[in-house]
């Protein structure tokens, strides 16, 4: 397993030139123009059969992807354009082959003091990832570090190349993650992972990630962007109001007791029969038909 130094030598100068010489990979299907145009951090698009899958495409690859703050607020705001548009089911997030995003901008956080954090509410940009209603897919593919593999765990799905690394380093800058490394990692891969993680900045490969249920399916590098697509077109498929609150519920499981969590569910469920679209499933069903649902 790779040391921190490993880690901090993507930062290194002849990494960054390698990453700007390297050519960009060509994806397996066809996105429709820009949504925005004024973007400075990341590229937007609309793409997917019925043009109903959005994409988010973090581009500081210089930087490898390093999560400055204005590549935050992009982020946040083209997640709130995507929420409000009807014609959306799905969100798809992604980096560079290099780099999902190789960790937050240190040379932007090294002035910061205390005050300035507690004061200036620091990461709350951040916040917008987690509580984004429709599914948001992180499809990761190389360097997924400190707030990198926050931000991938801030999604609701995580697929990753082959040759994905994640990994928090933070422990080696003097300093401890700050945007759900040491809560939502230890939710998903246990206690003791999440501490060898935390406290020795180790990376684990893609293939780990999947067996410790951090990522949900590993592929090819040069198919990852167009699987995820794939899986976001399957959602999109489905009722976008309940999916929403499947979403609801399964988020539920993390923040209260199974008890408290089981009745949630099943609530939702009651609600779900006074819906349209609960009608519209179960008649098409019975009737052996494709179910036309509209969101209602």
């Amino acid at each position: 397993m790779a040391n921190i130094a490993k880690i901090f030598a993507s930062r290194t100068q002849s990494m960054l030139q390698a990453a700007a010489r390297q050519p960009q990979v060509a994806t397996r299907f066809s996105r429709s123009a820009s949504t925005a145009s004024n973007w400075e951090f990341i590229k937007t698009d609309i793409t997917g059969e019925k043009k109903n899958v959005a994409v988010i495409t973090l581009n500081r690859p210089k930087a490898l992807n390093a999560l400055c703050n204005g590549l935050m607020k992009e982020i946040s705001i083209a997640l709130k354009q995507f929420g409000k548009d009807k014609n959306i089911a799905a969100i798809v997030l992604t980096g560079s082959e290099k780099a999902f995003a190789a960790g937050a901008d240190i040379k932007e956080m090294l002035p910061n003091t205390y005050s300035q954090c507690i004061q200036g509410n620091f990461l709350n940009d951040w916040v917008e990832v987690a509580r984004t209603q429709k599914p948001i897919i992180a499809a990761v593919n190389g360097y997924a570090l400190g707030g990198g593999c926050e931000l991938a765990m801030m999604c609701d799905i995580i697929y990753a190349g082959d040759k994905a690394k994640f990994g928090q380093p933070e422990i080696a800058l003097g300093t401890i993650p700050g945007a759900g490394g040491t809560q939502r990692l230890t939710r998903v891969v246990g206690k003791s992972k999440a501490m060898e993680m935390c406290l020795t900045g180790n990376m684990i490969s893609a293939q780990e990630a999947e067996k410790l249920g951090l990522a949900s399916k590993v592929v090819p590098a040069d198919q990852l962007l167009a699987e995820a697509i794939k899986l976001a077109e399957k959602i999109g498929t489905h009722s976008s109001l309940i999916v929403q609150l499947c979403k609801e519920s399964v988020n539920t499981a993390y923040e209260t007791t199974l008890q408290e969590g089981l009745k949630f569910e099943r609530r939702t469920f009651h609600a779900t029969f006074s819906t349209a679209d609960r009608k519209e499933g179960m008649t098409a069903f019975a009737e052996k038909r494709p179910a036309n649902f509209t969101n209602e």
